[in-house]
């Protein structure tokens, strides 16, 4: 009689691991993204409530790379690099086409190189933040308000970086309920 209960508590633990171990593999790339978006990890930029009040001397050059995963359409910045002093807030444009003949749900992902820096890249204002719907053949700009931290200069891994390069990457998400985006392709142009 041990056996058959023995077995029962081993079967009920197995089941339990499962639903633990899948519950954390749908919850891991929301909580990764969260935590980079806390603490810059991986180049991720942060996002700011308001500007510095010091601005420094001392300029930066801002790469802005723009790319375009799985749909139709073209991205790019209306400036390829503009130099921000430390501490000054700085806007970017981006244009945006859909080529296709369907409206596009997409959002932009982003990131910044070197990495350690992303601590430092703040973003006020960012079509980033939401997903966009962009009509068909329509061209929409978007506006980026961004500053570089003063205590960039305070850091010995990034004190000395003149030049950061921050990457978008503008991909389909799903609609509301749940369904892919049913105007992306495998094909895609971006400048960049």
């Amino acid at each position: 009689m041990a056996a058959p209960r023995s077995a029962k508590l081993i079967a009920l633990l197995c089941a339990g691991v499962v639903v633990t171990m899948t519950g954390a593999a749908f919850a891991a790339v929301p909580l990764y993204r969260m935590f980079c978006q806390v603490t810059g990890f991986n180049g991720t930029t942060m996002k700011a409530d308001k500007a510095p009040t010091e601005t420094l001397d001392r300029e930066v050059t801002i790469r802005f790379d723009t790319n375009v995963r799985g749909l139709p359409m073209v991205f790019k910045a209306e400036q390829v690099t503009q130099r921000v002093k430390i501490g000054e807030t700085g806007i970017a444009y981006f244009d945006v086409t859909n080529t296709s003949d369907k409206p596009i749900l997409a959002r932009a992902s982003y990131n910044v190189v070197p990495e350690q820096t992303g601590a430092y890249f703040q973003k006020l204002e960012c079509f980033c933040f939401d997903d966009q719907t962009i009509a068909a053949g329509e061209t929409r700009q978007f506006p980026m308000q961004y500053f570089i931290a003063p205590e960039m200069v305070d850091d010995r891994e990034v004190a000395g970086v003149n030049e950061i390069t921050l990457s978008y990457t503008f991909y389909p998400v799903q609609d509301d309920q749940g369904t892919p985006n049913q105007n992306a392709s495998r094909g895609g142009t971006g400048a960049g």
